[in-house]
């Protein structure tokens, strides 16, 4: 028996989270019936469950990596009608979605995948998995600046975990630069508020990396599988990142 939210994830239709609004908002029918309880626990061998009509199947579990250009929604769907970014993958036949958000303005490394446990486990903070992001800022970067960020800013009364930043190029003549900067958080629009309560308004952003993944091989709009050795990987990373850390042992490699 597993909650009724994991089977709907586990079976491409969305996110955990996502699965849950599903069920709070009377999109739901177990056997039938609408279902809006939380927790509930089912047989996915024997229930009947639907989303929207549609009854569940199980899909064999697919990743993929896209290279999000700017102007397009992370959803599957858009009410405004936007472009989103599962129409660049318009031969897959699996129902997939992606994992986390690019905002709508910003480019760069998407996952997208049907398998709930791992979108849920790439997504959570606890497995800190690595993003990396490329920014172009106005204004010049000050040590002060660049020591607050590695230190860690609060952030809607919470402060971040540090992030790894360093200035990759300034043009003093018109106030501006470009600053990587790596955290493995996600809270919405982390990198642009870090950088904007520093005094470093983004302009311009691209996510490079995502764990040891990158772009390489990828233009703007282009998708490619992940490898089954990259989604081992992947787990491997957070299974390690997971057990806590004692200060008597040397710390994990990260692979990043």
């Amino acid at each position: 028996m597993e909650r009724l939210q994991k089977v709907i994830a586990n079976a491409g239709v969305a996110s955990r989270r996502k699965a849950e609004t599903l069920i709070a908002t009377g999109h739901v029918t177990l056997n039938g019936k609408v279902v809006k309880e939380m927790g509930i626990k089912v047989d996915s061998t024997s229930d009947h469950i639907e989303v929207d009509g549609v009854p569940l199947t199980r899909e064999r579990k697919v990743y993929y990596v896209l290279y999000k250009p700017r102007q397009v929604i992370s959803a599957v769907t858009d009410d405004k009608r936007r472009r989103v970014v599962t129409e660049y993958l318009g031969d897959i036949v699996e129902r997939v979605y992606p994992i986390g958000r690019l905002d709508y303005d910003t480019s760069g490394l998407l996952l997208l995948t049907n398998d709930g446990d791992f979108a849920n486990m790439m997504m959570h903070p606890k497995y800190k998995v690595d993003k990396t992001y490329i920014a172009k800022v106005s204004g010049l970067p000050t040590a002060d600046m660049l020591r607050q960020l590695r230190k860690g800013i609060v952030l809607e009364k919470r402060k971040t975990a540090p992030a790894k930043v360093k200035v990759i190029s300034t043009d003093r003549r018109k106030n501006t630069a470009i600053v990587s900067i790596t955290i493995h958080e996600g809270m919405n629009h982390q990198v642009k508020n870090m950088l904007a309560a520093v005094g470093l308004p983004v302009t311009k952003l691209k996510r490079e990396t995502y764990g040891f993944l990158t772009l390489d091989g990828l233009v703007s709009g282009e998708y490619r599988a992940l490898k089954p050795i990259e989604v081992a990987e992947f787990k491997k990373i957070a299974e390690l990142n997971e057990k806590p850390q004692h200060k008597n042992r040397p710390k994990l490699s990260r692979h990043d």
